[in-house]
């Protein structure tokens, strides 16, 4: 093969419409999914995230029942699982992860059942899985204007949210609405998924919600920086798993949480390597300082 055919070769996925789209708006969904990742990290909502992606199954099916678009079931049923969360947990005495493993088992078991009784155009793979390559203009606008949406909010009140997320009684003390912010942080983790359903579905959301914001995480200290390259893992690992599913003739979706999860992995045992080295770099110099025992 010549130049021109290798370069015809590689640029082969973009000159189909289903490809462009697919481009679209896994780029779209990996900003506002990177940015809440590293905020659900650091403030340990990780499950919350878990909970919310399953719980959006029986709204999804509803919306569908009574003729609504299902994106709009969907953030209901979100929120539906969020404020039954928060309701329970102010109310008895079980943690906050019990209870989210209670409302979304039981949410998600309801959607299932609701989906084998009424018959839908809804593919239940297509909700758990993603649907990427069967999208159409009007999924990648919607999918834009979830994202503009939420990294809006996200800019406007970033600073009240961080002081939010790293400790909530400071926030208290100077006179945060911090429960606006509890619940505004869970409207917006509900409407990114909402935006990230239909590309790659509610199981492997999850993904895309933790592994950039852990993995940045390892990376720096600094929040600003952990952002930055949570943006950076999410949008290259999404761009290079469309990329690399055309050639390998596998699912988009979870062609990217696999690159994601090798990112992690390769970073984890840099860490790891590092911490060691800084560790044992530590223990040769308290060796070699003079102990206070010593004979004078």
């Amino acid at each position: 093969m010549n130049a021109t055919d290798w370069l015809h070769l590689l640029l082969e996925p973009f000159t189909y419409t289903f490809m462009q789209q697919a481009f679209y708006i896994v780029l779209l969904v990996a900003v506002p999914t990177a940015v809440l990742s590293c905020f659900l990290v650091l403030k340990g909502w990780s499950l919350m995230g878990d909970a919310i992606s399953h719980s959006v199954l029986p709204g999804v099916v509803i919306a569908y029942v009574v003729g609504f678009p299902y994106a709009i079931g969907a953030f209901a049923a979100g929120m539906l699982c969020a404020l039954s969360t928060g309701f329970l947990k102010e109310n008895s005495r079980l943690k906050e992860d019990t209870i989210m493993g209670v409302v979304f088992s039981s949410m998600f078991a309801l959607g299932l059942v609701l989906m084998t009784k009424i018959e839908s155009a809804v593919h239940l793979d297509h909700v758990l899985f993603g649907d990427v390559l069967g999208l159409s203009w009007r999924d990648v606008a919607e999918a834009g204007a979830i994202t503009l949406l939420v990294v809006t909010a996200l800019i406007l009140k970033g600073r009240d949210l961080l002081a939010f997320v790293f400790d909530h009684q400071h926030a208290k003390a100077i006179g945060l609405p911090v429960v606006m912010l509890h619940y505004g942080l869970l409207s917006l983790l509900s409407l990114t998924i909402v935006g990230a359903l239909k590309a790659v579905g509610m199981i492997l959301v999850i993904a895309m919600l933790i592994t950039p914001g852990a993995t940045a995480h390892l990376l720096t200290e600094k929040f600003q920086s952990m952002v930055i390259a949570s943006v950076s893992i999410s949008l290259s690992t999404s761009f290079a798993g469309v990329y690399l599913s055309f050639y390998i003739d596998s699912a988009p979706a979870p062609t990217i949480v696999v690159l994601m999860t090798v990112v992690f992995i390769v970073v984890f045992i840099r860490h790891s390597i590092k911490a060691k080295r800084a560790s044992s770099a530590l223990l040769r110099s308290e060796s070699r300082m003079p102990s206070l025992f010593d004979s004078q």
